[in-house]
């Protein structure tokens, strides 16, 4: 049985997702994260000893280590959502030294932040924990808002600050997302070049996908279809928003899908919709972290636990949480990191 604390903070939803059992694409099909995972997956492939030697140092690293999962902290929001609006609930992380802190007592595996916060701390903490530079943003100055991303350095300086790895954003299906395609997988080439490894925030972008009765930003059939773009220009990891529904390219009328799609594919159960996101990261082999989300107050514990046990149980390979760690008092952020490690720690949650 899992963790009693687990069962307690998932409340009356406990049963339903510990208990799952999937019956579309069997699990047998997937490649799970495990202590093998870079010999199993990563060796066979195009990937150079420096890049797994970073992966590597990625995976062994935190309170997850050598378990085939991760748990990274990202801190973009101060350019993608503006530095007042994330930081005013603690203003200590206005300080990039207090989110690398964060990063440490929280026992992640990584810190995924920009340039700037890195560069001002770069040799302090450089050989403390690995550093994933994020390389592009949307800033929010321009007027209208546009949904844009734009490179804000080079590979070669994030590599100068000792990085072990980049990340990316493509806003997939946004007026300007051939362009990003063709920077990021530009950029993801000579990461790989270079030794470091490649994450891609794997973003859904246009106004035509909400309607008045959905959004379809996180439909799994759109989110999923992102995915498989993202490994194609050889992302390593792949980030992703949790599905919230599918159907997407059906009820939109555009691109492709088949009935199959939303019935032998995918159920509407959550562990089966992002099961479909996995498949689409070359069926594990490129690790599916999905992300946190808006801090919610008071919420926040239940549905960051409820999104590691969807990942985890759907074969994906960890979380990637900020806004929910720190928005709130250090400590309590380094609680709620730990716990949502505990899911991954646990044995007893398996593949659905």
């Amino acid at each position: 049985m899992p963790q009693q604390n687990i069962i307690d903070i998932l409340k009356d939803e406990a049963e339903d997702l510990l208990h799952f059992s999937s019956a579309t694409v069997s699990k047998d099909l997937l490649h799970v994260p495990g202590p093998d995972f870079l010999e199993r997956v990563f060796l066979p492939s195009n990937r150079s000893i420096p890049v797994i030697r970073s992966l590597a140092t990625l995976f062994n690293h935190g309170r997850l280590a050598g378990t085939g999962y991760l748990s990274i902290l990202p801190v973009d929001q101060g350019i993608e959502h503006t530095a007042g609006f994330s930081f005013a609930p603690n203003p200590i992380y206005f300080d990039p030294e207090n989110i690398v802190k964060l990063a440490i007592e929280g026992g992640c595996n990584a810190v995924a932040t920009t340039f700037g916060n890195l560069a001002m701390v770069a040799r302090k903490y450089a050989h403390r924990i690995p550093f994933v530079v994020k390389i592009n943003h949307n800033e929010l100055l321009t007027y209208p808002t546009k949904h844009d991303q734009v490179m804000f350095g080079s590979v070669e300086e994030a590599r100068n600050l000792g990085a072990v790895a980049v990340g990316a954003t493509i806003y997939f299906g946004s007026e300007q997302s051939n362009r990003q395609i063709i920077e990021v997988a530009e950029a993801f080439e000579k990461a790989h070049e270079l030794g470091m490894a490649t994450i891609l925030w794997c973003y859904t972008r246009n106004e035509a996908f909400k309607t008045k009765d959905q959004d379809y930003h996180v439909a799994a059939d759109i989110t999923g279809q992102a995915n498989h773009l993202g490994v194609t220009i050889q992302a390593d990891i792949i980030k992703q928003k949790m599905p919230e529904n599918n159907g997407g390219f059906k009820a939109l009328n555009f691109s492709k899908w088949r009935p199959d799609m939303y019935g032998k594919l995918a159920s509407s159960h959550p562990i089966d919709l992002c099961r479909y996101q996995v498949m689409n990261c070359y069926m594990g082999r490129a690790g599916l972290i999905n992300s946190g989300g808006e801090s919610q107050g008071e919420t926040d514990l239940q549905q960051s636990v409820r999104t590691a046990v969807i990942n985890k149980r759907a074969g994906g390979m960890g979380l990637i949480l900020g806004r929910r760690a720190f928005q709130r008092p250090m400590q309590e952020g380094v609680e709620l990191l730990h716990l949502v490690q505990d899911v991954y720690l646990d044995e007893q949650i398996g593949l659905a």
